[in-house]
């Protein structure tokens, strides 16, 4: 079981005094969600899949073979999905991409994926939390767009010493005028998401990565494929 995101003397009643100069947590979300599964992670995935310290942001820049949805008939979906900053409905081979890790100050994980097709550059951003469940492990939720509007709770584990994910339930957040509390809608599970992370077999210092949505009815529906190399600098380098 993953040990408190405080650490030692994070008490229900408070913090303790070290605690109360230094917040930023001890370990990742997905550090959180794993437990003792990430020891059993590539040295190199450990990097992406860690903490990042307070003052750093984790960057990465690559080419994906593929980045795209796989049906036409689907554009005006992701058309849409494109202005909410969730997906984009351009594909193409060969297509540079860049992604920046960025803590927030409640333990959260926020990312920024840009996709530079020739005639556009799409961006996809999402926040992962570590939902604190009693007695249990935490639930990894991933929360995307631009207003965090689409909430993915996905499985993860490690698998010969990289990372697998797949979504099983979702949720559409919406903020009803004069209310306090967002409202959490139920959507069927229409399609499915899941990703394979794993340092690039020439031990480069590359990783490669394969997202796909897939539907059971009509097969894959979007999907993006490739490699990069990630870093974690200090926020001050451009």
């Amino acid at each position: 079981m993953a040990r408190s995101v405080f650490g030692p003397g994070a008490a229900s009643s408070g913090r303790s005094a070290v605690d109360e100069r230094c917040t930023q947590p001890l370990q990742s979300v997905y550090e959180q969600v794993l437990g003792s599964q990430i020891e059993l992670l590539h040295p190199q995935l450990r990097r992406y899949f860690g903490l990042i310290p307070a003052g750093h942001e984790g960057r990465g820049r690559g080419v994906y073979s593929w980045a795209g949805p796989r049906h036409s008939v689907l554009r005006p979906v992701f058309a849409w999905l494109a202005w909410r900053h969730v997906l984009f409905p351009e594909r193409g081979r060969s297509v540079p991409f860049t992604i920046r890790n960025r803590p927030e100050d409640d333990g959260a994980l926020s990312a920024r994926r840009e996709f530079a097709f020739p005639l556009v550059t799409r961006v996809m951003e999402d926040t992962m939390r570590a939902i604190p469940v009693p007695g249990g492990r935490p639930r990894l939720v991933d929360r995307l767009g631009r207003r965090r509007g689409l909430e993915v709770e996905l499985e993860v584990r490690v698998h010969e010493g990289g990372v697998r994910m797949r979504s099983t339930r979702l949720w559409l957040r919406m903020r009803v005028p004069g209310a306090v509390a967002v409202l959490r809608v139920p959507l069927p599970r229409v399609v499915t998401m899941t990703l394979d992370e794993r340092a690039h077999p020439d031990g480069d210092g590359r990783q490669c990565v394969d997202v796909r949505l897939r539907s059971p009815i009509i097969g894959d529906v979007f999907r993006y494929v490739g490699e990069f190399a990630y870093d974690v600098v200090t926020v001050s380098e451009p």
